[in-house]
């Protein structure tokens, strides 16, 4: 491990929401959550500077991620961090901007469209009105109709039931895509395990004769925005899907104007879902490439 940084931790959770809320523009790939569940998969550690969090990705490759805290404070031309260049992925827009215009003659980027955040309108998933959720409202009305269900909130109680269902949901998968599915099922793992020790998570899960066929899990990313980690429904539940967003939107995301439900990372069968949804607009990141100082 590079001088400085060290694994991820629960232990400085809230030292690194504190440089979070400073940055400018707020992703998904930042969120606590996030980081947390997959810095097994990706390798990732942190180091903490005076203003800001460093990010360091080990596997498959080592890279770093952006700098999170106040953007707008840094004389990032004279930065030593970057007098030998640096390469960084799953860099927000507006932190794009900021290195460009600091170092016109340093930086160059490329858009990463597979990163780029979906985001959606919370009260027009909750009420699905209109021509362009016709599909989704007609598959949440046969879920209603159909099943004796119940939703509540996500609580610590239910985390073994949520781990329980995840393991099937796992099982039930095409052998063929497990690698990714793997990597993810390893993060929610890891995630629902730490539950008491993550305050800002929460969540939802629907119940049909007692036995727990949905849930999701999610936190705050800011003030406005909620993301969604992660999402699974029980096959055979025919609107399953559209009942825990509707359901957990209108019960957890009534303070929350948007709603950020990640990326496809190139998935076709992700991105088409994810566009079906009809996002209100994209976060939208890239990849930077930072020259050393002449």
């Amino acid at each position: 491990m590079r001088d400085g940084f060290e694994p991820i931790s629960l232990e400085r959770r809230a030292e690194y929401l504190d440089r979070l809320a400073r940055c400018p523009q707020k992703v998904s790939d930042y969120s606590f959550g996030n980081l947390w569940g997959w810095a097994e998969e990706y390798g990732l550690s942190w180091r903490f500077g005076e203003s800001h969090v460093w990010i360091l990705q080990s596997r498959p490759v080592e890279v770093f991620w952006a700098p999170v805290g106040p953007w707008l404070d840094v004389d990032w031309n004279a930065c030593p961090c970057l007098s030998q260049g640096l390469d960084f992925i799953r860099v927000p827009e507006r932190l794009c901007e900021v290195l460009g215009d600091a170092m016109p003659d340093r930086v160059s980027t490329s858009d990463s469209r597979d990163h780029a955040d979906y985001v959606y309108s919370v009260p027009e998933l909750v009420e699905l009105r209109g021509n362009k959720f016709h599909k989704k409202k007609n598959l949440l009305s046969q879920f209603l109709r159909t099943y004796d269900y119940e939703y509540k909130p996500l609580t610590p109680d239910c985390v073994e039931d949520t781990l329980e269902l995840q393991r099937q949901w796992f099982s039930w998968r095409d052998p063929e895509e497990s690698g990714a599915l793997l990597a993810e099922n390893q993060a929610i793992v890891r995630v629902l395990q730490n539950w008491d020790r993550m305050p800002g998570l929460m969540g939802g899960a629907i119940r049909v004769d007692g036995e727990m066929i949905a849930y999701t899990v999610a936190e705050a990313l800011t003030p406005e925005m909620l993301v969604i980690h992660f999402e699974k429904g029980r096959p055979g539940f025919k609107g399953v899907y559209q009942a825990i967003n509707q359901m957990f939107l209108a019960d957890a995301g009534a303070g929350y104007a948007l709603v950020n439900r990640e990326q496809d990372l190139g998935d076709e069968g992700l991105r088409k879902a994810k566009l079906s949804y009809n996002p209100s607009g994209f976060l939208k990141k890239c990849t930077v490439t930072v020259a050393p100082r002449g």
